[in-house]
């Protein structure tokens, strides 16, 4: 898409397209997680993809590793919604990364509507081919240091 400049269009720059193309990614997973779409998430990841996530153990890797975090949202919930806030990308040449907050909220399997929590975000891009993939991400919560337990009630 041209830009506008003085009067002219200009054509983006490989940063500005690469930027907007992840942040369309970062759309995906939205689209894909509201739709409980396993193979739409599989295609955004690369397939040795390590994941820092919430829940245990410290590390996932791996494609099928990562989607199993997936199925296990979509296990507990009815129906899912993702929401990203705040993100903020640095783009290279075949690496990339952001960050912002991310909550996941919807109606649990019984019925019960949860607006979920904020997380702190990090994804880890790398362009594979021409395509951008998830090849690292990272969620977590900021604890307490006196008790030792997660902060889940902040707010970016």
């Amino acid at each position: 898409m041209p830009h506008r400049q003085k009067g002219r269009a200009t054509m983006p720059t490989q940063r500005e397209q690469d930027e907007a193309d992840l942040r369309r990614h970062v759309d995906r997973i939205i689209e894909a997680l509201g739709a409980k779409d396993l193979d739409a998430l599989r295609c955004l990841y690369a397939t040795d993809v390590v994941s820092f996530d919430v829940e245990p153990p410290l590390q996932h890797v791996g494609i099928e590793a990562k989607l199993k975090n997936w199925t296990n949202v979509f296990t507990v919930f009815q129906d899912v919604s993702y929401e990203v806030r705040d993100l903020a990308l640095t783009v290279g040449d075949d690496v990339a990364f952001g960050h912002g907050f991310g909550r996941l909220s919807g109606t649990l399997r019984d019925g019960t509507a949860t607006t979920g929590m904020w997380v702190r975000a990090t994804f880890g891009f790398r362009k594979t081919d021409g395509a951008w993939l998830i090849a690292h991400d990272q969620v977590s919560v900021p604890f307490d240091i006196s008790t030792g337990r997660g902060v889940t009630d902040l707010e970016p």
